[in-house]
């Protein structure tokens, strides 16, 4: 199995040639400011299983345990590394996000209160008169979700 990924402008790239290892969601705070977002997503990877086909990853050590890749052109977080050799890649930057499923999440003490309420908010459809003249108007300069 093929699985790519990479960052929103294109200028990294990985293929992993195996399959995926355990998938985690994590609400710790520096998951969070890592990737900017509500919890940080996360999916293993075997390192000699993974390849970098389009540039390289930068790297910040966040801990004394923990190196957290990104692409240094656009800032897309990337992977989650451990000191000791075990590498995850963003679920996010996965060119189908939905290939993998968490199975445990961690962290839940830093767990935002009112995460479990975001299934009750109203959707907007994207097909809906404001959304739809909103999206019309945008002209995405993201990489594509595969390999050029």
């Amino acid at each position: 199995m093929s699985i790519t990924g990479g960052c929103q402008c294109g200028a990294v790239r990985f293929r992993v040639d195996g399959e995926f290892g355990e998938c985690s969601i994590c609400h710790c705070r520096m998951c969070q400011k890592a990737t900017g977002g509500l919890f940080g997503p996360y999916v293993g990877v075997k390192a000699d299983e993974l390849s970098w086909t389009r540039g390289a990853r930068k790297r910040f050590q966040s801990s004394n345990k923990v190196w957290r890749g990104f692409c240094a052109a656009c800032g897309t977080p990337l992977t989650f590394e451990h000191v000791g050799g075990t590498i995850a890649l963003t679920v996010g930057a996965l060119d189908d996000p939905a290939a993998v499923r968490p199975t445990e999440q961690l962290g839940s003490p830093s767990k935002l209160p009112w995460l479990d309420d975001l299934p009750g908010l109203p959707t907007h459809e994207p097909t809906e008169p404001r959304a739809a003249a909103h999206l019309a108007s945008i002209v995405s300069l993201q990489h594509p979700d595969h390999d050029t």
